[in-house]
């Protein structure tokens, strides 16, 4: 059955707020990725093995996100899409462990405990996020996950090919699913505001991750 012209406008609305986001304050907007030294100068390869074990410290365990959110999500409009997205997420976790495994260990870095029990911190607040009972909200951070994830995933393809790895193909839901999705989870006001809000606190997670890596860098430097 195709969207009725309402369902339709209100999947772009939505959609086009959460791309908006990810754009504006996801890891492809953030000062330390865009400087570039995740990808080239003399400390790029120690740069993108620190941006790895801190990712494998938030997102590399199971349950994730996406799996907290899928428990949460019994209605068959996000069934499918969760069951992608977890499918898809297992096969993300296993790549960002062997790059992990074949990047050797943690850059020296001072504050190294500090630093992890930052993360963790942070891994709880996904944690949380991703299993509210608020309508909406768990969708909104497993769908802001999957659309940050790709930027992400451009530095950890860096990081396989710097290690002669064949990275595998992402097999994350497109994005007119998740679109589409978007637009069924928000039918009421309230529901597009949890969903918004649970992108916005993931995005906000992220970004905090890479200010740390930013900053862990930055103490290298010096």
């Amino acid at each position: 059955m195709s969207q009725s012209p309402q369902l339709q406008s209100q999947a772009r609305s939505v959609a086009e707020m959460l791309d908006s986001l990810v754009a504006s304050e996801g890891t492809g907007a953030h000062r330390h990725v865009r400087a570039g030294g995740l990808s080239n100068g003399p400390d790029a390869m120690r740069n993108l093995a620190d941006a790895v074990h801190f990712l494998c410290l938030l997102h590399g365990r199971h349950p994730g996100v996406i799996d907290l959110a899928a428990r949460k999500s019994v209605a068959p409009a996000s069934r499918a899409w969760m069951d992608e997205a977890a499918d898809a997420f297992v096969q993300e976790r296993a790549f960002l462990s062997k790059i992990a495994a074949a990047v050797g260990p943690v850059p020296s870095t001072q504050g190294q405990d500090q630093c992890e029990a930052a993360v963790a911190a942070q891994r709880k607040a996904l944690d949380m996020l991703a299993e509210s009972d608020r309508h909406g909200c768990a969708v909104g951070a497993a769908i802001a996950l999957t659309l940050d994830w790709r930027t992400i995933r451009v530095l950890l393809d860096i990081s396989a090919q710097r290690l002669d790895m064949a990275p595998p193909r992402c097999a994350l839901p497109d994005l007119r699913d998740t679109a589409r999705l978007a637009g069924a989870v928000a039918d009421t006001p309230a529901a597009e505001r949890a969903l918004v809000f649970g992108a916005q606190q993931l995005i906000a997670q992220h970004s905090g991750l890479w200010d740390l890596l930013e900053a862990r860098a930055a103490s290298r430097n010096h």
